[in-house]
């Protein structure tokens, strides 16, 4: 195992952790195969260790206790200072802000269009992962709930039309993935 893949083991288990026992939405899965997925998908396109290990953490402060300054101080303990700092903007940019409990006067599609003008502004790195992370939530929302995903991918496509100065190659493929979903959904009923 080299150097990365035994950091990259670590942050896992943090976020593993982390996340306790959340299960994905729509199947009892352990929420950590969903980070990893989307590891996987970035690794495919970009394989620095800040992308990887961002996309591992991506929903750890989001969904979970653990604060973004944790997860830093974790990282110090694996990696340099100043790459532990990158990777924690990474998954600060990567945290939702226009939440229900933070944002209760303004509606679903209020929250979503705020959230999308705001990835807009963020760093190409998370843009990158957040390409990833809409590629696999689209193929878990096609597949386990048809009718939210018709909702669901039109947000996810907001979000794609903005926030373009991620990689272009993965973010040509999530536009062809929440194309299609859209399509799909749309002849289903």
């Amino acid at each position: 195992m080299s150097t990365m893949d035994t950091v990259l083991e670590k942050i896992k288990q943090f976020a593993d952790n982390a996340h306790g026992d959340q299960t994905r939405k729509y199947t009892p899965e352990k929420y950590i195969v969903h980070p990893v997925r989307v590891m996987e998908t970035c690794r495919e396109y970009d394989n620095r260790l800040e992308i990887l290990a961002a996309a591992l953490l991506h929903d750890v402060v989001e969904d979970t206790s653990t604060t973004n300054e944790e997860i830093v101080d974790f990282l110090q303990t694996l990696i340099p200072h100043t790459l532990s700092q990158k990777i924690g903007k990474i998954v600060e940019e990567l945290t939702d802000i226009y939440i229900k409990a933070d944002y209760p006067h303004l509606n679903r599609k209020e929250r979503r269009l705020k959230e999308a003008n705001r990835l807009q502004k963020v760093s190409a790195d998370a843009q990158t992962i957040k390409y990833a992370d809409i590629i696999d939530n689209s193929l878990d929302i096609m597949i386990h709930d048809p009718a939210f995903g018709r909702k669901y991918l039109k947000e996810l496509k907001a979000i794609l039309n903005l926030a373009t100065k991620g990689n272009a190659e993965l973010y040509r493929f999530a536009n062809q993935i929440v194309d299609k979903g859209i399509v799909k959904l749309s002849q289903t009923k």
